[in-house]
């Protein structure tokens, strides 16, 4: 049984994550912050372009009155 009642030992992604970092939590945070900007630049340079065509939003219907 845990200390904790609402912790069933699962702590999710970001904990895993935490946990395989290396280093003390100040290095640790910095490596997730290096984490976040890749993974948004990796979305902005190739997964949104990628996707942008594929989206509805440039398909308007505006009648020109």
């Amino acid at each position: 049984m845990s200390v904790v009642p609402w912790c069933d030992g699962r702590d999710g992604m970001y904990g895993w994550i935490w946990r395989h970092l290396p280093g003390s939590a100040w290095v640790k945070a910095f490596l997730s912050l290096v984490l976040v900007v890749a993974v948004v630049y990796v979305l902005f340079q190739y997964v949104f372009p990628w996707a942008e065509p594929l989206l509805p939003f440039n398909d308007v219907t505006v009648d020109n009155q």
